[in-house]
């Protein structure tokens, strides 16, 4: 009969793999499933919140919605296109990429976005609370640095 203090002491119970092994093969289940997404038709929403991704791939569509909350994402890809709301709170993005387009709300809450490129295209909302951006401009000097935002400035979610 084996005795629990038999298991702890003699580790009969070993993981076989390790953290780090763990974390590289759900980064690249993670990479397989965007890469399923867009073979897909890109449809529907792409939530990648609280993963541990650190990129996606240049020129991505996303026809619905696209949420990176807490991820470890530091860079968006070139030329993205979101059908729905961009979520990136709490990411260590610090910037924007050119020809970025969000059909509704662009989310950066919580993120060290210092600047937005001029060619920002969002169809509704900015918000910024928490943000380099908001402690440093007021709404209007955000509004007139990026005139493709049809909606509101908030700093406040």
């Amino acid at each position: 009969m084996i005795k629990l203090l038999d298991i702890l002491e003699n580790k009969i119970l070993v993981p076989r793999r390790s953290k780090e092994e763990r974390q590289k093969k759900y980064q690249i289940a993670l990479q397989k499933n965007i890469q399923q997404y867009i073979k897909d038709g890109s449809k529907g929403d792409l939530y990648l919140s609280n993963t541990p991704i650190t990129s996606l791939p240049d020129n991505l569509e996303v026809g619905g919605d696209l949420s990176l909350r807490n991820t470890q994402i530091k860079e968006l890809p070139n030329n993205l296109k979101v059908g729905g709301n961009l979520t990136l709170s709490n990411t260590q993005i610090e910037k924007l990429p050119d020809n970025l387009e969000v059909n509704r709300n662009l989310d950066l809450y919580n993120t060290q976005v210092k600047e937005l490129p001029g060619s920002l295209e969002v169809g509704g909302s900015l918000y910024l609370k928490n943000t380099p951006l908001s402690k440093k401009y007021t709404k209007q000097q955000i509004k007139d640095m990026v005139p493709g935002v049809e909606g509101q400035i908030n700093y406040k979610l």
